[in-house]
């Protein structure tokens, strides 16, 4: 399994197990409150889209994944959003982790 594919499987294991934020004002909310530890953002999103939430997650400091298609992500989690952020510590540090591996 390739490290993309992981990553994958567990951003759909996430969004079951109710430690993930799906599209962009509730991502937003989260990632100002601090309870975002990771994002998500779809490689093909909107220039503005993409540029915002960067932003707002280096400032709030929160780690950012953009190597997803919108389709890919929306096959992993069953919704069709273009932002998604991780909830839980541990969820987030292992797709950190399989992904800078």
């Amino acid at each position: 399994m390739t490290p993309n594919q992981a990553c994958l499987n567990l951003l759909g294991l996430s969004r079951r197990a109710r430690k993930q934020i799906a599209g962009e004002g509730l991502t937003l909310a989260a990632i100002r409150n601090q309870s975002a530890k990771l994002v998500f953002i779809a490689s093909d999103a909107g220039p503005t889209t993409a540029k915002k939430f960067h932003d707002k997650a280096q400032f709030y400091d929160v780690p950012v994944i953009d190597t997803f298609t919108k389709a890919e992500m929306n096959t992993a989690t069953g919704n069709q959003r273009t932002v998604y952020a991780i909830t839980d510590r541990g969820f987030a540090r292992k797709m950190v982790a399989i992904m800078t591996s």
